[in-house]
């Protein structure tokens, strides 16, 4: 193994000083997971892994059985580590998931997207373990949410400039044009399922999901997650190329409480 990455758990990427509710939130996925994966085939869970997840099996060096590994964005590393322990410690635990961050931008992520992202994932892999469909399939209906998200995140998309239009593309892993309109960004979010998001010069935000695989293997409302992070992120690249300007409250929330410590930048939420 090379030089050994450096790892962030979700507790660090809060900093609240205190155990706080994403903690919580993974140990309870590990708690209802983990038994999926007590009698898995080691070949069927690689398979899983590479061809329908879009990630890795490897060792991290915590003496974990295994790690599925995945991007969720450049630099922003998800490694979720299996321990198994049989009746080693007599509590009735065989095993449990532990979750890591690595990457130079994992820290910018706050634990709420990254949380999230692992619940969508485990739902994901259960799916496909038991080859099942998604229940929701209502991919061109926006929900509340949705709505207010578009709403909300439209106006940093101003900002955007055309020799953005590169720097965009690697940071956020997707493909990016400039139309005559304004911007088209498509990211991958997994093997053939694909978000698009659209602003034009009307400052109207627009979101799409397709791919081959969408309607097989991600619900309508897990996806639409998917797609909210990636604007997320988008702003994030706003906010980090556009700190001499006044910027809206919107971009300040889309950060970590890590880093908006580090920043010295008020924690604002809205």
């Amino acid at each position: 193994m090379g030089e050994k990455r450096k790892l962030w758990t979700v507790g660090q990427i809060d900093a609240t000083g205190i155990r706080g509710p994403h903690e919580k939130e993974l140990e309870d996925i590990s708690q209802t997971k983990y038994p999926l994966f007590i009698d898995i085939d080691n070949n069927a869970l690689k398979n899983t892994v590479t061809n329908d997840l879009g990630g890795i099996i490897e060792n991290v060096g915590l003496d974990e059985d295994w790690t599925i590994t995945i991007e969720m964005f450049p630099e922003v590393n998800i490694h979720m580590c299996y321990f198994y322990y049989g009746d080693e410690f007599g509590d009735g635990i065989e095993a449990e998931f532990k979750f890591f961050f690595s990457g130079e931008n994992a820290n910018l992520v706050p634990g709420e997207d990254s949380a999230t992202y692992i619940d969508i994932i485990m739902a994901f892999l259960e799916r496909m373990i038991h080859n099942k469909e998604p229940f929701e399939k209502n991919y061109d209906k926006r929900t509340d949410l949705m709505v207010k998200v578009l709403t909300q995140r439209k106006d940093p998309f101003k900002l955007l400039k055309d020799e953005d239009k590169e720097k965009l593309s690697i940071y956020i892993g997707a493909k990016v044009w400039i139309t005559t309109t304004g911007w088209r960004i498509k990211k991958e979010l997994f093997p053939n399922i694909y978000t698009e998001i659209i602003w034009d010069n009307q400052n109207n935000l627009n979101i799409s999901f397709s791919g081959d695989n969408l309607s097989k293997k991600i619900g309508s409302y897990h996806v639409e997650f998917l797609g909210i992070f990636v604007i997320n992120h988008i702003l994030r690249y706003i906010t980090l190329n556009n700190l001499d300007k006044e910027l809206p409250d919107i971009c300040y929330i889309m950060f970590s409480r890590m880093f908006t410590k580090e920043k010295g930048w008020d924690h604002r939420r809205t």
